[in-house]
């Protein structure tokens, strides 16, 4: 194999190295933002009052929500001030 292309084959195992390396730091990155996703989910869950619930009673409360905002824009809005007034009671 002549040099050059012992020299262009290095370059590209080069660039082979950095390009996993990102792809590698991305993925913990997104492993990252999942973890503090599901973290601040659970938050939400104990602040409903809720840590002492059934997984199954917290799973089938929130896909009947998910079904009664599909077509009610008025229990949003209302379900959105009294998420909105618990937040601010944080400081009490």
């Amino acid at each position: 194999m002549s040099r050059s292309r012992r020299s262009r084959l290095a370059r590209m195992r080069a660039g082979l190295v950095r390009f996993e390396r990102m792809a590698k730091s991305a993925t913990a990155e997104a492993r990252k933002k999942d973890t503090r996703d599901k973290i601040e989910l659970g938050d939400l869950i104990v602040k409903a009052g809720l840590r002492y619930e059934k997984s199954a009673l917290i799973l089938g409360a929130l896909i009947e929500l998910s079904r009664r905002l599909k077509y009610d824009e008025g229990e949003r809005t209302r379900l959105i001030a009294i998420g909105a007034e618990a937040f601010s009671n944080d400081g009490d």
